[in-house]
């Protein structure tokens, strides 16, 4: 018989949940005016980060795979980038069809301005927050991350 009611963990997780979905979409709000100034939103500056986090050119469809987002809307937004000067397209040796997209001087200097926004303002929001209690959010949220990646159903037992 299945179970009828969470359990204690279940709870508190359920609650954590929705405390990072109201936190997501903070962040998301929070970045977008820190960057407006630049011409970048959020997601911009988070695509731009995962270019350069990726050390060489990669595919929209890798990009979009380590971000955990949709192919399509990182698609739409790289177009954006590259219309901007922020990216450029490169052909890829290995698939025809996929390019591979490259971080130009002007995007490097985009996401070099808006991590010296970061800077201050991140340093003012960790501002009381035990450094241990921050990394134990993280090894939580890098936990749930990984069960759910290794997850194929939502429902399926992880």
């Amino acid at each position: 018989m299945p179970q009828t009611k969470r359990t204690p963990a279940g709870e508190a997780l359920s609650n954590l949940i929705l405390d990072l979905f109201r936190l997501n979409s903070l962040l998301f709000t929070a970045g977008d005016r820190l960057v407006a100034g630049l011409g970048l939103t959020s997601a911009r500056w988070q695509i731009l980060g995962a270019i350069i986090a990726a050390e060489r050119p990669q595919p929209v469809a890798w990009l979009a795979r380590d971000l955990g987002a949709a192919r399509q809307n990182v698609q739409r937004i790289v177009n954006d980038l590259e219309r901007d000067g922020l990216v450029t397209f490169e052909t890829n040796p290995h698939h025809r069809r996929a390019q591979l997209v490259v971080l130009t001087g002007k995007g490097q200097q985009a996401f070099d301005a808006a991590m010296r926004l970061q800077l201050p303002w991140v340093n003012g929001l960790a501002d009381g927050l035990s450094t241990k209690d921050i990394e134990t959010v993280s090894r939580v949220v890098n936990a749930l991350r990984g069960r759910l990646e290794r997850s194929e159903e939502p429902g399926a037992r992880v």
